[in-house]
This record gives structure tokens, sequence and C-alpha cells, in this order.
């Protein structure tokens, strides 16, 4: 385990979680952001960055696990994000449809959102999210980010507007 709250845990995905990221990564309602839904090779592909990840920088998008249940309900996480000529340390988070609007965003993104100023020093941390992503835009706020500035990302032949909620230390 890397990090735990009320109700769920944060630990680092295995090879074992590949079932439950496809129930995630390959449900287009899940993925409208992404423009549709992964394939299994893209699942797997999604999987092993995050254990490169783990690797490289000791932290990625991590299992969110219900404590209550144990089942892998969805992931959160931090990564290096690249943003216009910069890389910044981002705060992700995509989770099974059936547990959307209970709250589980933005409980497992408050935790990450500490563990990267009490852990790893960071100074800002931010979530860049797709302009018409309005459910992920309010967890972003709920954790005490506000939009910064945006970017166009160019994913799947498609331009994608973003902006980029961020959160800084002197913040409460």
């Amino acid at each position: 385990m890397v990090l735990e709250t009320q109700r769920l845990m944060l630990r680092e995905l295995t090879q074992d979680d590949y079932d439950a990221l496809c129930r995630i990564l390959k449900d287009e309602k899940v993925m409208v952001a992404y423009e549709g839904a992964f394939s299994d090779a893209v699942v797997q592909q999604w999987l092993d960055r995050q254990l490169a990840r783990y690797r490289q920088w000791g932290f990625g998008l991590w299992a969110a696990v219900l404590k209550e249940t144990g089942e892998v309900i969805g992931q959160c996480g931090l990564t290096m994000q690249p943003w216009k000529d910069q890389e910044v340390l981002e705060i992700g988070y995509l989770f099974q449809r059936r547990y959307w609007h209970q709250g589980y965003a933005t409980e497992a993104a408050r935790v990450c959102k500490r563990y990267a100023f009490d852990v790893l020093k960071a100074e800002e941390v931010c979530s860049i999210i797709r302009d018409t992503n309005t459910a992920s835009q309010r967890v972003a706020l709920r954790n005490g980010m506000t939009a910064a500035d945006g970017f166009t990302k160019h994913y799947r032949g498609v331009d994608m507007p973003h902006i980029r909620y961020v959160a800084s230390r002197m913040e409460p």
C-alpha cells in the first residue's frame, strides 16, 4: 500500500490488475476524454507505462482499491506530464463508471496532493483536464486547485483543448 483514505487504499498496479484496468480503459463513456475506449494492446501499454513510472520516479498512477471489498475500482496517482515546454507533476484519476459521483476521485486526489507536498516536497501540483470534462474539473476544484492556463494537445487525430488546474504548496 502506498496511501490510504477513509474508503480506499492506493497501491502500485501489477500485471494482475490488467482485467480491472480493462473495466476502466475499455469503457467508451469513461474514456470519452481520450476519444474512446482503448484496445487490449493499449491497456497493456498503459499498465506497462505505470510500471516503468514506478521504477523511474517511485510513483505513477496507483490502483484505487475499495477497502470494503478489495476491488480495484479505479486509479489515481502522480505522473510527470508534458505541459507546453516543461514537465509538470500531475494528479490523474480514472474510475469505473459505476463508482462515479460518490466522492472516490476527490478522496483519492486529495491524498495524492498531500503526498506530492509532504513526501515529494513539490512546490506545485496540477491536474491537466480536457476542457469538456466538467466532472474531472469539479474534482480538481474540490481538491483546492484553480484553473491556471490552457493548451491544445493533439491526440488520436483530434485537437483537444486542456486546462491546467494548479495547487501550490503555499495554498491550504
